[in-house]
């Protein structure tokens, strides 16, 4: 029997084009040159001559036959023979297409950065591998803390759902445990939700390991440095990947450790097809690989518990006694003893005992923090008569006043289509008044400062998001997400207009809200400390109690058997599939869907168009989990039939998007 030939000997090429069809979602057979015999290897990137047009593809690998019956093409060209693609990215990518009834060239659109030739002839030298960091004390604070350390620095597969205590330096935590891998000789990818978060992980993990063993890595970097980077990592010159939702795919080698943090951000989610989320690809990864998982944050989502529940993951978390000591004390304002000490508590948007907290937090020479759900002046307006919602005349759009002023000075505009409403009348009562109906953080810093005279007062929102401020006496206004760190803590943190979160009819509505309230509480001082929260919600809300008992694990306990009972993910598998009315109804009817599946809608829903556009529908389909691979098969077989026949109208189809309702 003849040995099998080198690679690099065998004649024909198995390409995937980047052609984001899916009927043509698979590889080609191609031939290859003499000339190209050396540098066509597994991973690299060609130029193939495809249906007439000469595109761009990755060669997957070389074999000695095919079963294509005809004549085959030659590759035009190799562009580098750089392997930018190896085989166990290629599988997650086919894993995340097969997931989300996507292609696999969509996702490697989003895995693989553009080539930059001249990064390419750069040398990438290999990092020295850090010294074992042992068991760090704070990790010991936690019930399975040290296990998890020295599970991760044998190299034995752990998977935790981490509830990191208020107060909590978690970038210097991850690092310890990014830095237990690197020195067992493997490799850790962690992913946050901005770039702020980036530079504060990066910054704790070069204070562990050198400089040129950790990476980080972004969508906002140039092309020359993102490649740069990304083929430091490629090359296994880097051990520790840090970076934000570019980073899931990131190819380590030996990986050993996948880290999300904060994973109800919906800065998760990515917004190009097919739409995967960072903790399943990071789930499916770690399966794939046999490394570890953690994903950490202040708040637990219902996906986070089904992990523990399933007892795919363990939960790593404090003892109560501990949590009790890191903690702030919380309080809202609608509970009995502050009705009666001020009945105006439940009315009022700065009621006593915020002002109370405020002022004690100032007096004690500490920054006070107000969270605001939305940004600007006043973005939303309500008629003065009736309370009906401003809406434009043209489309329908609320009405907001973007700038400082009152709408008398100013005229309204539309926050949809921008158009200036100078001569608003209401539909439902035909008045001319407008009053606010949701404050921005413009317009709550100038309350605050004309309540709290000759105190400085800042604003983080926005395009004006500030990563620090100083310690010392001040006021910080900030919309959820864009809280800055102060050194030591805020003395006491104000959650305006709860009901603005809560009132949201979204199933994610108590779980966001919850997650952005103990992200901001968590940068309060402990209550030893006079550290205080008062949250502008009724202590008798659940979300409210979860928050005074810090128990977001109870929490997410509940949302799961509330959404158990309903039939709502992460309970079960679901797509949205949306487009054109016409569109949408022939392609739900057209899916060769399990028997288990229901199917809900279509509804209107609302897309920026054109006007004399069609209106746009959208259908969800929901399955047990059992038969989610089932689902999203089908799905894919639908769009590749529709591809294939050239229909003229598109679809968006989305396994599992964070907005069903």
């Amino acid at each position: 029997m003849n040995e099998r030939r080198p690679a690099e000997q065998r004649p024909i090429a198995r390409v995937l084009v980047d052609v984001p069809l899916p009927h043509l979602d698979r590889p080609f057979d191609y031939r290859v040159q003499a000339a190209h015999a050396a540098d066509a290897v597994p991973g690299c990137r060609v130029k193939v001559r495809f249906a007439g047009q000469l595109v761009q593809g990755y060669l997957l690998d070389r074999v000695d036959t095919t079963e294509h019956v005809g004549r085959l093409a030659y590759l035009e060209r190799v562009i580098s023979p750089e392997p930018v693609l190896s085989p166990e990215l290629a599988a997650v990518a086919r894993a995340v297409a097969d997931r989300y009834a996507g292609t696999v060239a969509d996702v490697l659109r989003l895995a693989v950065p553009p080539r930059h030739a001249r990064v390419e002839a750069e040398a990438s030298e290999p990092a020295a591998r850090p010294q074992a960091p042992g068991v760090p004390t704070q990790w010991q604070r936690y019930e399975r803390g040290a296990a998890l350390v020295k599970a991760l620095s044998s190299g034995v597969q752990a998977k935790a759902v981490w509830q990191a205590l208020p107060n909590e330096d978690w970038p210097r935590r991850l690092a310890e445990l990014a830095a237990t891998v690197a020195a067992a000789g493997r490799s850790a990818v962690i992913v946050v939700p901005d770039h702020r978060d980036v530079a504060r992980v990066h910054a704790a993990c070069v204070a562990l390991m050198s400089d040129d063993a950790v990476v980080a890595l972004s969508a906002d970097l140039g092309p020359a440095r993102r490649y740069r980077r990304w083929l430091r990592v490629r090359r296994g010159a880097a051990h520790v990947v840090v970076g934000t939702r570019a980073a899931m795919f990131a190819p380590v080698h030996r990986p050993g450790l996948f880290v999300v943090w904060d994973d109800g951000d919906d800065l998760h989610a990515e917004p190009r097809a097919p739409y995967p989320h960072v903790r399943d690809v990071l789930v499916l990864r770690a399966h794939q690989d046999g490394a570890s998982f953690v994903a950490g944050g202040f708040a637990r989502t219902a996906e986070a518990q089904l992990l523990v529940e399933s007892g795919w993951a363990h939960e790593v978390i404090a003892r109560r006694s501990v949590v009790r000591e890191h903690a702030p004390r919380v309080s809202g304002t609608g509970d009995d003893f502050e009705q009666a000490r001020d009945p105006a508590a439940n009315t009022a948007r700065l009621p006593a005992v915020a002002f109370e907290a405020a002022r004690a937090a100032l007096d004690a020479e500490a920054p006070v923090l107000v969270q605001v759900p939305r940004r600007g002046y006043v973005p939303a307006l309500a008629c003065a008569q009736c309370r009906t919602p401003a809406r434009c005349r043209r489309c329908a759009g609320p009405l907001g006043l973007p700038a400082k002023g009152s709408h008398e000075a100013r005229p309204p505009a539309c926050r949809w289509c921008g158009a200036v409403e100078p001569t608003f009348r209401c539909a439902a009562c035909g008045s001319a008044r407008l009053r606010a109906q949701v404050v921005g953080a413009g317009r709550t810093a100038e309350e605050l400062g004309r309540a709290f005279p000759g105190t400085t007062v800042r604003t983080s929102g926005g395009d004006e998001v500030l990563a620090t401020v100083p310690s010392g006496p001040q006021l910080v206004v900030a919309t959820p997400g864009a809280e800055p760190v102060v050194e030591g803590g805020y003395g006491a943190a104000l959650l305006l207009d709860g009901w603005a979160l809560l009132g949201r009819p979204d199933l994610r509505a108590a779980e966001e809200t919850l997650r952005r309230w103990m992200t901001a509480a968590a940068m309060v001082r402990p209550a030893d400390q006079g550290g205080r929260v008062v949250v502008g919600a009724d202590t008798a809300l659940r979300t409210v109690q979860a928050l005074i008992r810090w128990d977001p694990a109870g929490h997410a306990q509940r949302e799961l058997a509330e959404r158990e009972e309903l039939g709502f993910p992460p309970a079960r598998r679901m797509a949205s599939v949306q487009g054109v009315a016409h569109a949408v109804a022939k392609t739900v009817a057209e899916i060769d869907l399990p028997a288990s599946a229901e199917v809900l809608g279509p509804v209107p829903v609302h897309v920026p168009r054109a006007t004399g556009d069609e209106e746009h529908e959208r259908a969800l389909i929901r399955v047990p989990r059992g038969d989610g691979k089932a689902l999203a098969a089908a799905l894919a077989r639908v769009q590749a039939q529709r591809t294939a026949r050239k229909e003229p109208d598109s679809i968006r189809v989305q396994l599992d998007p964070l907005e069903v309702i």
